[in-house]
Formats: C-alpha cells, sequence, structure tokens
C-alpha cells in the first residue's frame, strides 16, 4: 500500500514514474503481480521487475520457510519488543539497501536524477532500513559511487511517507485515488493476493483503516 501511495504521490508532482519491484525470494509472490497492475494503473511509464535471490541467505521469516511468522495467542501479530528493542524475524536481512541500490544503478541508466521509496518511520516493524538516517546516508552514498553524482547530477532519495503514521497514508492514497483493494501488504499472502489478517503487516495496515475512519477494503482469506 505504501509504495502504491508513493507512485501516486510522484505522479502529482509531475514526476515520469518508472516503478521497479524486486522478486527477492519472498515466500509469497502475489505482491509481486499487485505491483505490475498497480503501476499499470496508477500511469507508471514503466514497470521492471529485478530478479535478486535473497533466500539463498536466509536469516529472514519472509524467506526462508524454516523461520515461522510470529503471531501471538490471539492471532495478532507480534512486532518489534519496544522493552528490548529488539527487531522482528520478518526483517529481511539489507533489503532495502539492496532494492535502493538497482533502483539507482536504473536510474542512471535512465538519466534520472530522483528515486522515491515508500519506507516509514512511524508505523512500522522497526526495521532499520526504514530509519530518516538510512535514507539520508544512502542519498550520500548515490551521490559519491555513481557516474551522475561525481559529474553533478544531484541525486535526490525522496521517503515522502517517511514522517506519516499509517493512518496518513490511507487518508493520502484515498485523496489521490488509489484503490487500496489492488494492494497487497501481508506476509502470508495467498496466491490470489488475500491477506491472513494476523501478520505484523496486516495489524498494521488494519489499524492504519481504523484510525483514518475509512473502511478496511482489504481482501482476506
Amino acid at each position: 500500500m505504501d509504495s502504491a501511495v508513493v507512485i501516486a504521490m510522484a505522479r502529482e508532482r509531475g514526476f515520469d514514474v518508472h516503478a521497479l519491484s524486486v522478486r527477492y525470494g519472498q515466500r509469497h509472490t502475489s505482491e509481486l503481480d499487485a505491483a505490475a497492475r498497480i503501476a499499470r494503473e496508477l500511469g507508471a511509464v514503466a514497470h521492471k521487475t529485478v530478479h535478486v535471490d535473497l533466500g539463498s541467505i536466509g536469516g529472514s521469516a519472509l524467506t526462508d520457510t524454516s523461520i515461522d511468522v510470529p503471531l501471538d495467542d490471539d492471532g495478532h501479530a507480534i512486532g518489534v519488543d519496544a522493552a528490548k528493542n529488539t527487531i522482528p524475524v520478518t526483517y529481511v536481512p539489507a533489503r532495502n539497501t539492496i532494492m535502493l541500490s538497482i533502483a539507482l544503478g536504473w536510474a542512471e541508466v535512465l538519466g534520472a536524477a530522483d528515486l522515491f521509496c515508500g519506507v516509514n518511520a512511524v508505523d512500522y516493524s522497526g526495521y532499520p532500513d526504514c530509519r530518516p538516517e538510512f535514507v539520508e546516508a544512502f542519498e550520500r552514498l548515490a551521490n559519491l559511487a555513481t557516474k551522475a553524482g561525481v559529474e553533478g547530477a544531484g541525486l535526490r532519495v525522496h521517503a515522502p511517507l517517511q514522517h506519516l503514521s499509517k493512518a496518513d497514508i490511507v487518508r493520502e492514497g484515498v485523496r489521490l485515488g488509489v484503490d487500496f483493494s489492488q494492494t497487497v501488504s501481508c506476509y502470508r499472502a495467498d496466491e490470489a493476493g488475500r491477506a491472513c489478517g494476523h501478520c505484523d503487516a496486516c495489524r498494521l495496515r488494519a489499524d492504519g483503516f481504523t484510525a483514518a475512519g475509512i473502511p478496511d477494503v482489504t481482501r482476506y482469506v
């Protein structure tokens, strides 16, 4: 849902959007089918899916079938433990760094100076690569490590959802005409993209709709 809203926001700002998805070894791929459909419906100039096998290194419940997506006794998701300051097993090692790096390479080929990503540092699962410090550091890296940056193109990384709550994101998406029923957030979505309703991603999403006072249009199993 976050990426869909980011596409709509970039389009509203006048950008021609080239949308990138990454098949990184996630246990379900219905989100990739949804991404292609949403990119087309929201007016992206192009949509590309790049393959990176993060499943081969494991370390995450989203890529390793031997690690369960955590749920509590009531069927609601267990996220970050604030008291222990732990990061949940749904964190995929280096995922956002890798995806932004691929986007950076494509941007250089396209001659694009602006990268948009849907990371959020308010209502999220405690992932370190969703923090403002990460986005700022990656922008510095982008300008140091690329031909475009060295030649003064001034590459920018935009994270327009970074300081928005999930409720704010829902409201913004509705304002921009995003069809949230077509988006997939669930960590355990089935082949049709229907959500389990019990993982951390589902909980955060459902709480966002409730707090926004907008009916939840998510398709559940």
